[in-house]
């Protein structure tokens, strides 16, 4: 049995006595109590799974936004799957630029729909934009080409090539391959293929962000170095080798934002839940064992930090 599976399996067998430590150790390390020392005028939010909106000068940009949160037999049904506008609406007041790691459901379903609601420009890769096309917005999207900065507004995004956890028992990618749907009516939960993957580095403010959508790195291609804050995806970390230590030994990161633990099949206005396996605390021990000199700040469920 490979350690990574053994660890999965363990989490899976205690999930009570899992999930009690999870819960306090995320309460403990909310900003609120560590202040994450953002730039004046530069706010952070998160907005559940892998989503986060950061604003500044004006202009805000969307990374991986995912509102909607059907449940599971929504998710994994037979029929197409929707955004709910309504919950859009008022949840994302403003979006210039919506950028995508990769077309999982729980990280694109909402693209199209924001985009038509705020007039925001999608940046991501070609299962991007077949998605956008497909709601018949190929206006309002860019392929990326990996290693290029696109200025927008007062950032600076780099997308870097990049890798997804192997959530399948540690021996596949769910849904893996390119998104081939050629209309809206198929697009069930499964139809969301994961595409090309990328991390996403950002500069605004004189500080930076990388945002891993996906506990998995190709390190040897991230040109960044002492980024100022690492939005740390971590659900199915335990089937990828060393990932909290690659990751850190790579970026150095001044502050981590863990995210991507959360239930998000429960909705955003509902009590928070872990998702199955993420075993929080057991993430902060990982941190800890490359440095104690890390921060490590959580937050609340459309929580926002300002600076």
């Amino acid at each position: 049995m490979s350690v990574p599976f053994a660890s999965a399996l363990e989490n899976l067998l205690r999930p009570a006595s899992r999930h009690a430590n999870d819960v306090s150790t995320a309460h403990a390390l909310n900003l609120r109590q560590h202040a994450l020392g953002l730039p004046k005028g530069l706010s952070l939010r998160w907005l559940g799974t892998a989503g986060f909106e950061l604003g500044y000068a004006g202009y805000t940009v969307l990374i991986d936004p995912y509102l909607t949160r059907p449940k599971l037999r929504t998710v994994f049904g037979s029929h197409a799957l929707r955004p709910d506008k309504r919950r859009i609406e008022a949840y994302v007041p403003a979006a210039d630029a919506v950028l995508v790691g990769h077309t999982h459901f729980d990280h694109a379903l909402d693209l199209a729909a924001i985009a038509a609601l705020r007039g925001s420009h999608v940046y991501g890769s070609s299962s991007a934009v077949r998605l956008m096309h497909l709601h018949g917005l190929g206006q309002q999207v860019t392929q990326v080409t990996p290693g290029h900065t696109y200025e927008l507004g007062p950032f600076e995004v780099t997308f870097i090539e990049s890798l997804h956890s192997k959530l399948a028992l540690g021996l596949a990618v769910p849904a893996s391959g390119e998104l081939t749907c050629d209309h809206l009516d198929g697009l069930h939960g499964s139809a969301y293929r994961c595409g090309q993957v990328f991390g996403i580095h950002l500069r605004v403010a004189g500080v930076s962000f990388y945002h891993q959508g996906s506990a998995n790195l190709i390190e040897e291609l991230i040109p960044f170095r002492n980024v100022d804050y690492f939005l740390a995806g971590i659900a199915g970390r335990g089937f990828t080798r060393d990932y909290v230590a690659r990751s850190l030994r790579v970026l150095s990161p001044r502050v981590i934002v863990p995210h991507h633990y959360d239930d998000f099949f429960r909705p955003l206005d509902a009590e928070a839940g872990f998702s199955l396996n993420v075993n929080f605390g057991g993430f902060v021990e990982e941190v800890a064992r490359v440095s104690r000199d890390f921060t490590v700040s959580t937050f609340e469920l459309l929580q926002t930090a300002r600076g």
